[in-house]
């Protein structure tokens, strides 16, 4: 059975976006996380966006300059299964990419009891949330960047009582990036 894989990256005060959505803060380039982040991109899994991570995605990924700059990455999310959730679009147009109109609980429980590969989600704070608070989450794999925005989106939006989370595993990179992955519990 699929899982549900939250993949983020967060500022040391809790921030997954500035309040205009930029992330460009979260980017280190370097060897080391260049290689982690192209392992990621390479392997199996289905993405889940919301409908503003994905006009995010779609304006990048697909462009011959994605294709230039990095190339595994590009590869990788031209080519993974997508599934946008969004009561606004009516049709999407970004290669292995499926709309799930409806309520957004009901949708993901039901693909999470259909044969597939895990579903992961990147950005979208706002399915984080619902999805959280719906327990359809099995493991939160957040990165910590060392820089603090003062001011942004969480990426808990609308989590209005505790969430106890066990952590499972950790990497810190040389660039001081650190990996911490939790499930719920």
């Amino acid at each position: 059975m699929p899982r549900v894989v939250v993949f983020n990256s967060v500022s040391v005060d809790g921030f997954f976006t500035t309040p205009d959505g930029d992330l460009t803060w979260a980017h280190k380039n370097d060897p080391e996380w260049n290689a982690f982040v192209g392992e990621n991109a390479g392997g199996s899994g289905r993405l889940l966006f919301g409908r503003v991570t994905y006009d995010m995605m779609v304006s990048y990924w697909p462009t011959p300059a994605a294709a230039k700059n990095d190339p595994a990455v590009a590869e990788g999310m031209n080519n993974l299964q997508k599934i946008v959730v969004s009561r606004t679009l009516d049709k999407v147009a970004w290669k292995n990419t499926t709309l799930l109109k409806g309520d957004l609980a009901t949708g993901v429980g039901k693909l999470k009891k259909e044969p597939g590969d895990d579903l992961v989600i990147l950005g979208s704070g706002s399915i984080v949330g619902q999805l959280a608070r719906a327990a359809l989450i099995d493991e939160y794999q957040l990165i910590t960047v060392p820089v603090v925005l003062g001011k942004g989106r969480t990426l808990f939006e609308g989590i209005d009582e505790s969430l106890a989370l066990r952590r499972t595993r950790s990497r810190t990179f040389e660039n001081g990036n650190v990996l911490n992955c939790y499930e719920p519990g």
